[in-house]
């Protein structure tokens, strides 16, 4: 699809560009509904799906953007998907759904997931401070590094899953629980996650094919038209689940999504090809880490996120952007 993109008019790239959000904004609306149903089914609260099935389901175009990219050699482009998609989760994606409806911050988030989040972030910086030490004038997020993201990563998951299994009550009848019903939400959950998934792809094939007409540079596409688009699925599959009432589920996206970019995708990227930082890397890498403390301060100050604060997480990534594009 991306070799069809590159070849074909620009004309029927702005097309293919409005069918792929098309393809974004419907396969989340059916996502979340199948996610939800699973969470009512087996009284798993929505928080914990939405940090795990929808987290990962929504962050897999980052997965496969810096996958391919790491595997292609453009490190540039594969750490700074990871580093721009995360402050867009946090500064676009929360900030806009705390601007549609204050979210409630539960204790685990402000306890354990984000201090988790912010653990995982500096994991991810460790090259710079080893540097600092050593003076060897090499920043690279080696196997060892992606090593201890992955494994931290599946700690986390699993985590998530003894948590899912204490908070449901497993005595409660349960009359959705029919099988009828079950197959429908994983029929959903995988035809929105293609739906999402197959949207993203084309969105991101546009978007970079466009940067590239447009003369940017690598660093500058993956911060901006890449990991904007790869991050449209948390943003429309957030704003779809807070419509639907589901709050735990926009929150849990979020900042699910954050933890699998860094601890998955940078992991498993830099397990098979070290990824070497450029001072604009760690720059971005510590504004990253600034977004999440702010969201922490948010968070903990009424264990709700307003629509002042979101509307502050908004104006925040405006000024990132502009910094960005000047830089």
């Amino acid at each position: 699809m991306e070799a069809f993109i590159n070849e074909t008019s620009i004309i029927l790239v702005l097309l293919l560009l409005i069918a792929g959000i098309v393809f974004l904004i419907k396969g989340a609306d059916v996502f979340v509904e199948g996610s939800s149903g699973i969470a009512r089914m087996f009284n798993v609260p929505s928080l914990i799906i939405g940090m795990t099935v929808v987290s990962i389901g929504t962050s897999l175009p980052e997965f496969s953007v810096s996958l391919i990219a790491s595997i292609s050699g453009k490190n540039e482009l594969a750490i700074s998907n990871v580093t721009g998609s995360d402050i867009f989760n946090i500064l676009v994606v929360l900030g806009a759904c705390a601007l549609i409806s204050p979210v409630h911050v539960e204790n685990n988030t402000v306890k354990r997931d984000i201090p988790f989040l912010l653990i995982a972030s500096i994991v991810l910086v460790s090259p710079f401070f080893i540097e600092l030490i050593t003076r060897s004038g090499n920043m690279e997020v080696n196997r060892v590094v992606g090593a201890i993201l992955a494994a931290m990563f599946i700690y986390y998951m699993v985590s998530m899953v003894l948590r899912g299994k204490k908070g449901g009550d497993e005595d409660a009848e349960n009359e959705n629980g029919k099988e009828s019903s079950l197959i429908k939400s994983i029929l959903f959950i995988v035809l929105g996650a293609a739906g999402v998934i197959i949207g993203g792809d084309v969105t991101v094939d546009c978007a970079s094919r466009i940067a590239t007409d447009l003369g940017m540079s690598q660093t500058l596409v993956g911060l901006t038209i890449v990991s904007v688009g790869t991050s449209l699925p948390e943003l429309v599959t957030s704003i779809v689940a807070i419509k639907k009432g589901e709050l735990g589920m926009a929150l849990g996206n979020s900042i699910g999504s954050c933890i699998f970019n860094i601890l998955m995708i940078a992991g498993f990227a830099s397990l098979i090809s070290p990824i070497t930082l450029t001072m604009d890397n760690v720059l971005d890498l510590f504004i990253m880490i600034g977004t999440f403390l702010i969201a922490w301060v948010f968070a903990v100050t009424r264990k709700t996120i307003s629509r002042m604060e979101g509307s502050v997480l908004l104006f925040l990534y405006a000024v990132y952007l502009v910094y960005i594009i000047i830089r």
